[in-house]
């Protein structure tokens, strides 16, 4: 299960930087990594865990902006076509789930 942030935050005052930048970071601390400028995923082993993190963004929204959060499954995420350029680039890596009997 994959979660995906994506943000549109104003910065034009020195408040909504610091504001925006806060929000990165504290994205970042959660374990989310950025796929491109504004949109954060995160890797959950399942929908619970997913759940808790996206409360935890709710936690420490900013004041002004838009956030838009939403889970994607595995099997879509693999099926996300990358365009860098000319080329087509391959999906970034699945994290490896570890099976226990």
């Amino acid at each position: 299960m994959w979660v995906f942030v994506f943000f549109d935050l104003p910065t034009d005052t020195k408040k909504e930087r610091r504001d925006y930048t806060r929000f990165r970071k504290k994205l970042q601390k959660d374990g989310f990594s950025m796929l491109q400028f504004s949109i954060y995923t995160r890797h959950s082993s399942s929908r619970e865990n997913a759940t808790i993190h996206m409360k935890r963004v709710k936690a420490f929204l900013p004041p002004k902006g838009e956030i838009i959060m939403f889970t994607m499954t595995d099997k879509q995420y693999g099926a996300m076509e990358f365009f860098r350029g000319p080329k087509v680039a391959k999906a970034p890596d699945t994290p490896k789930q570890l099976e226990l009997f």
